[in-house]
């Protein structure tokens, strides 16, 4: 294998074969220089420490997260494909989670929940909740302490989405921190080279998740509300309403989903914003400009790097990459939004770009359901920070966290 001009990595042209260890610092804390140089070398890659053909330009990742000759059930029929052909027995609770989540599932299931669940998340539904989101973006502001460097991560970039999911889902919000930390733990999942402790911290999470949810399905039986949960019971298509596993996996689903790239995304969005320099405000002059400073930080800063799908179908990729039903291939999200085939000087922040889009939400049937909720809590929050502290600055270099390939700030401090 031929080593070319970045020390931490390998590529050999003739068999497109890429030794690139995700763990290595150099590597997690800047992706974007190795998309760069992968940019220039391929698109399409075997991974040899993922064991799978990945893409990483703009227009195959659009066009394979559509392709509905690959699809994100496993054929195999295991939840969680990571430990297939492996003991499993420690991983019950967890399995048993994923095998009702509709990100996990194709249709007709996969159709019959996201249209259940998908009533909550229409945007007409999440423009009510822009004057709670401002409220309370100007709360956590006022709890800041004033008087040194505050760690946006835990203060702000955190409670906001996990307050705004648990307020719709009618679970308490006091619970935020418990609900985090099951979802931080069911999350690690699905990191590279996961170890056993991890599983079944996993494991225990999911279980405890699982049986705090069915109380407050039980309750909500007896004593309807209007919260997403009441309304996720209550919901029918064509006859059917989800079984009570189908709603509480639906339910952690949406609490993990729901705030977990909505913090990175928001930790990333401020490191970038910042390291701009002069007033941020600049960027949020009009609902316009507010909206496109976002659409520019999701794709500038993506908090999911990698999608993963099965082929279906024994399926010709692209010319000498072929790959057999139940194989796996990784969507590389973040090298998409920096692909220079795409994008005019992919490495620069520019909101009013003529070439804005990006695929960090996905696409085709299983585009974050979330969306346009992450969009109005981005919008709402980064603005409401930034007029408010207009001289916010870093106290300390950000530092990534070794969690390739979700990617985000360990700690984010800043002073006002």
């Amino acid at each position: 294998m031929t080593k070319l001009t970045l020390p931490y990595l390998a590529f050999d042209p003739a068999t497109r074969h890429l030794r690139l260890d995700p763990h290595e610092p150099a590597f997690f804390q800047n992706p974007y220089e190795a998309y760069g140089f992968l940019h220039g070398a391929s698109n399409a890659f075997f991974w040899e420490e993922f064991g799978f053909w990945c893409f990483g330009g703009f227009d195959d990742v659009n066009r394979l997260l559509r392709d509905r000759r690959f699809g994100r059930q496993n054929p195999a029929g295991v939840p969680d494909s990571r430990g297939a052909g492996q003991d499993r027995t420690h991983l019950g609770a967890f399995d048993g989670i994923e095998a009702n989540s509709m990100l996990e599932l194709e249709p007709p299931v996969h159709t019959r929940l996201r249209t259940l669940v998908n009533r909550a998340f229409v945007s007409r539904q999440v423009e009510r909740l822009r004057p709670r989101v401002e409220a309370l973006a100007n709360e956590l502001i006022d709890r800041f302490d004033p008087t040194g460097p505050v760690d946006l991560l835990p203060a702000f970039a955190a409670p906001l989405p996990i307050t705004i999911i648990a307020e719709m889902l009618g679970v308490p919000v006091e619970m935020g921190p418990q609900l985090l930390d099951w979802s931080h733990k069911m999350v690690a999942m699905y990191m590279h080279g996961r170890p056993r402790e991890t599983e079944e911290t996993a494991n225990l999470a999911a279980s405890e998740f699982a049986d705090f949810l069915r109380g407050y399905v039980t309750e909500r039986r007896r004593n309807p509300g209007d919260d997403l949960l009441s309304l996720l019971i209550s919901a029918q298509e064509d006859g059917q309403k989800l079984t009570e596993d189908e709603m509480v996996s639906s339910a952690i689903l949406l609490l993990n989903a729901g705030h977990e790239a909505t913090v990175h995304q928001t930790g990333n969005a401020v490191g970038s914003i910042l390291a701009q320099g002069g007033d941020p405000r600049r960027f949020f002059t009009s609902p316009a400009a507010t909206a496109a400073t976002v659409e520019e930080c999701l794709r500038f800063d993506a908090p999911l790097h990698m999608f993963m799908r099965y082929a279906y179908q024994e399926i010709e990729i692209a010319p000498g990459i072929v790959v057999q039903p139940g194989q796996k291939i990784g969507l590389l999200l973040g090298m998409a939004n920096h692909d220079p085939g795409a994008f005019a000087e992919p490495l620069v922040f520019r909101p009013d770009r003529a070439d804005q889009k990006n695929v960090s939400f996905g696409a085709g049937i299983h585009f974050c359901i979330g969306a346009p909720l992450a969009r109005l809590e981005l919008q709402v929050s980064l603005k409401t920070l930034f007029d408010r502290h207009s001289k916010l600055y870093l106290a300390e270099q950000p530092r990534f966290r070794d969690t390739y390939h979700f990617h985000g700030l360990e700690t984010l401090a800043v002073g006002f």
